[in-house]
C-alpha cells in the first residue's frame, strides 16, 4: 500500500512522532489512521516508562494567579534539558498543571508522598465507618480499599482527573508529554495559596 505525505503529516500532527516513525507505523497498519495513532501512543508510553529513571535537572517554575487573585500557585516541573524546557509544549503542560492545582487543591504529588501514619489513620476511619454501617466482615477490607483509593484520587495530584478533561488523569497528561517530548518529566513540588486560608 502506498502511504501519502498527507497521511504522514496527519499522523505526525496527531502524535508528535517523527516522519520515519509515522511512515513505518502507517505501513504496519496498512494506512489505518486510528490504528496507527493507537500503536504510536502505545510505543510512546513504553518509551516514557523507560525514561522514568533519567535525571531531570532543567525545567520551569510557574507562578499562576487564578483570576481574581484569590488563589495562587507556585509549581516546579523538571525535565532533562533546557531545550525541552523552552518548548511551547512543555510550557503549556506546566501552565495547565498550575491551573489544575489552583482549581483542585491537591495535598500531595503522588501517593508515595503521603506519610504512612496519615494513610493508616485514614484507613482506620474508613474501617470504623464501614463497620458502623453494619457491613459484613468478609467485605470490610475491600470497602476500606475502595474508599482509600477514592481518598488518594482526591488528594494526590497525579491521580486526580484533569480539570479540563475528567476522562484523563493528571499523571496520564505528564506521561503523554514524556512520550511526545522524548524526555523524562517530573512534577517536583508545588505550593498553593488561597486568600484567608490558614
Amino acid at each position: 500500500m502506498e502511504i501519502s505525505i498527507a497521511q504522514i503529516k496527519e499522523l505526525r500532527e496527531a502524535t508528535g512522532a517523527g516522519v520515519l516513525e509515522c511512515r513505518k507505523t502507517l505501513e504496519e497498519t496498512q494506512g489505518d489512521m486510528e490504528q496507527a495513532v493507537a500503536l504510536l501512543k502505545e510505543k510512546g508510553l513504553a518509551r516514557a516508562a523507560k525514561k522514568a529513571e533519567r535525571a531531570t535537572q532543567d525545567g520551569l517554575v510557574e507562578v499562576y494567579g487564578h483570576p481574581g487573585n484569590r488563589v495562587g500557585v507556585m509549581l516546579e516541573v523538571n525535565c532533562e534539558s533546557d531545550f525541552v524546557a523552552s518548548t511551547q509544549d512543555f510550557k503549556s503542560l506546566v501552565h495547565e498543571l498550575a491551573l489544575h492545582i489552583a482549581f483542585s487543591n491537591p495535598k500531595h504529588i503522588r501517593s508515595e508522598d503521603i506519610p504512612v501514619d496519615v494513610l493508616e489513620a485514614q484507613r482506620t476511619v474508613f474501617y470504623a465507618e464501614a463497620a458502623a454501617a453494619g457491613k459484613p466482615a468478609n467485605v470490610l477490607d475491600r470497602i476500606v480499599q475502595v474508599n482509600l483509593d477514592k481518598y488518594l484520587d482526591e488528594v494526590c495530584l497525579l491521580r486526580q482527573p484533569f480539570v479540563k478533561d475528567d476522562k484523563v488523569k493528571v499523571g496520564d497528561l505528564v506521561t503523554n508529554a514524556i512520550a511526545k517530548l522524548g524526555e523524562n518529566i517530573v512534577v517536583r513540588r508545588f505550593v498553593r495559596y488561597e486568600l484567608g486560608e490558614e
